[in-house]
């Protein structure tokens, strides 16, 4: 079988970096589309001189007209402090994104994958998620921006498989986190270990009792893989994301002790819309793609310690 042609949009950002590095391993022709909001040209430095890589600065918000075989749809601020920052422009990324590449897909018979979130879930009253759960979303909040575009998304992907049987496939993604990872994201992993590195206060918004699992991101990019090369008959949705589930405040001993930190901890409001406890139930994941994460929680932060040690030495 001839390799194919792979588009990934938000190809320039934390996840998407991760999924054009392994394309690009495994002979694909790769085309990485950012509009560089959140991704950065350092992400992808290394992909650059390769024969069957391509980079395109573009807006997914607009069409793009392209000959592809895959298109893996990450193109989000996928962050509370970035997509926050222009919530009109977070849906209209998840909404008008969705509906150009769907049509793009539509044009040239490909293949698209969704790359959703556990977002969709919002505050959860069913523990641990199942695909199943519709959740418990506020649709005027702060976070609805993100929450409700990425549910808009899936719909649309839905409505095109079932009108025009378009082959699509929808990742639900649970926090995931790794090197390539935006110092200033406001995520709880790069937050607590750049705060350690820095000698900063360790921020925990609550009490630090609310709950999330944490996927490594080689784990969740081999998930994305497997669920792309499915059969065209599962769809999805799919949990993607690891079930070992700990507590904020366990996160942060937990990087004080392998960063050797002395920061202190400090708390704060909890802040609007948080939700207490997020983690999959990946048993459908296991059952269709045969997949679960295989790297453990120290393994996963000390590689991620290492990148932001070495960034933040490369930082003036």
């Amino acid at each position: 079988m001839r390799d194919k042609a792979v588009l990934v949009t938000g190809g320039a950002g934390f996840l998407g970096s991760h999924l054009c590095a392994r394309l690009v391993r495994d002979q694909h022709d790769v085309l990485c589309v950012d509009n560089f909001y959140t991704g950065t040209k350092r992400n992808i430095a290394g992909l650059i001189d390769a024969p069957n890589f391509e980079l395109m600065r573009h807006d997914v918000t607009f069409p793009l007209y392209v000959e592809v075989d895959q298109i893996y749809n990450l193109a989000c601020p996928a962050s509370p402090v970035h997509y926050q920052f222009d919530p009109v422009q977070t849906t209209k990324t998840s909404v008008h994104g969705a509906i150009n590449m769907l049509g793009l897909a539509k044009r040239v018979k490909a293949r698209i994958l969704q790359a959703s979130t556990s977002e969709v879930y919002g505050d959860p009253t069913m523990h641990p998620q199942k695909e199943d759960y519709w959740g418990n979303v506020n649709p005027i909040g702060l976070r609805s921006c993100y929450d409700e575009g990425k549910r808009c998304a899936e719909t649309l992907m839905f409505d095109y498989h079932r009108q025009h049987a378009l082959e699509v496939k929808v990742a639900r993604i649970f926090n995931t986190y790794g090197p390539n990872m935006h110092p200033n994201d406001g995520r709880v992993i790069s937050n607590f270990i750049v705060q350690a590195l820095t000698g900063e206060e360790i921020t925990i918004y609550g009490d630090g009792t609310q709950t999330r699992s944490f996927c490594y991101v080689d784990d969740l990019i081999d998930g994305l893989i497997r669920l792309m090369r499915s059969p065209a008959d599962f769809i999805g949705p799919v949990n993607l994301g690891n079930p070992s589930e700990y507590t904020i405040r366990q996160l942060a001993e937990e990087v004080l002790r392998l960063t050797g930190s002395r920061s202190k901890l400090t708390f704060k409001p909890l802040p609007s819309d948080d939700p207490m406890q997020r983690c999959p139930d990946i048993a459908l994941a296991k059952a269709r793609l045969d997949w679960k994460p295989a790297v453990p929680l120290e393994d996963g932060l000390t590689e991620t310690i290492a990148y932001f040690r070495a960034l933040l030495r490369e930082t003036p």
